[in-house]
């Protein structure tokens, strides 16, 4: 968990995707999430958590639904939605924390 801690705490936004790779809305968000990824480039970053692998992270944060997205900047969660995005969509949510 101490690891999560320093992810979050980066002063530009991190998108977070909680998924697993036996979900078919989480496996179709990873093409989107490149895209997101490229278009953000250094003032973002894009990490992706396996929950089947991070059960106990999953958990503290209450994630069900599968994908999860999440937004933190400097440690403070800013955005968080289930379910499937468009790249648009998330960059543009991205840039708001930029």
């Amino acid at each position: 968990m101490s690891k999560f801690g320093e992810l979050i705490e980066a002063d530009i936004p991190v998108l977070l995707d909680f998924y697993t790779e036996w979900n078919e809305p989480s496996t179709a968000m990873h093409p989107v999430l490149r895209d997101v990824a490229a278009a953000l480039g250094d003032k973002a970053r894009v990490i992706k958590i396996d929950v089947d692998k991070n059960k106990e992270l999953a958990d503290a944060l209450r994630v069900k639904g599968l994908p999860t997205l999440m937004i933190y900047k400097n440690g403070e969660m800013k955005w968080r939605q289930s379910g499937e995005q468009d790249a648009n969509t998330l960059i543009g949510l991205v840039k708001e924390y930029i």
